[in-house]
């Protein structure tokens, strides 16, 4: 962790902030890198669950675009309904999703109802994950958390699209 993992904050800009000059409008992001190149920045989840929080994170590649991984490390979901967002195989279904329809607009990546392939528009496919059977509403309170998140870091993501993420 310590040699590939740091912490940083950014202002609503997207803009790296020092610790000590951080308000409470500043967002925390990680950066995992890789000798000294930055593979992807890794952004907190806090969405709300059927029963309660979730928390989790989100990855992001360095392109700002594509899902790196996605993890879940506390919730109240019910067991072996909603609680199976916390399940290495409805987890890895996120890595490679976009964030960005195919026009470049943000669009986040969402959880659908049932599988893909036969709800969602085929353009649609890589924003989209299945969901989990019998979870319906977690899955939909997980999508808005998400999408809340990302457009919230959105500028930072820019910054990274655009190739801009010194100072």
């Amino acid at each position: 962790y310590k040699d590939n993992i740091r912490q940083m904050w950014v202002d609503p800009e997207g803009k790296s902030v020092s610790k000590e000059k951080k308000t409470e409008d500043d967002l925390l992001v990680y950066l995992h890198e890789e000798q000294g190149e930055i593979e992807s920045y890794i952004i907190p989840v806090d969405s709300r669950g059927l029963w309660g929080r979730i928390l989790g994170y989100l990855a992001i590649k360095n392109d700002g675009a594509t899902v790196a991984g996605f993890t879940v490390y506390i919730h109240s979901e019910t067991p072996g309904l909603g609680g199976e967002i916390e399940k290495s195989w409805f987890q890895k279904n996120f890595a490679g999703k976009k964030i960005l329809d195919n026009e470049g607009n943000l669009v986040s990546v969402s959880i659908a109802k049932g599988a893909v392939k036969g709800k969602i528009p085929e353009p649609r496919y890589n924003n989209f994950v299945d969901g989990i059977s019998g979870a319906t509403l977690t899955g939909k309170f997980l999508s808005a958390g998400l999408k809340e998140t990302l457009v919230e870091y959105e500028p930072l993501s820019i910054r990274f699209r655009e190739k801009v993420t010194s100072q």
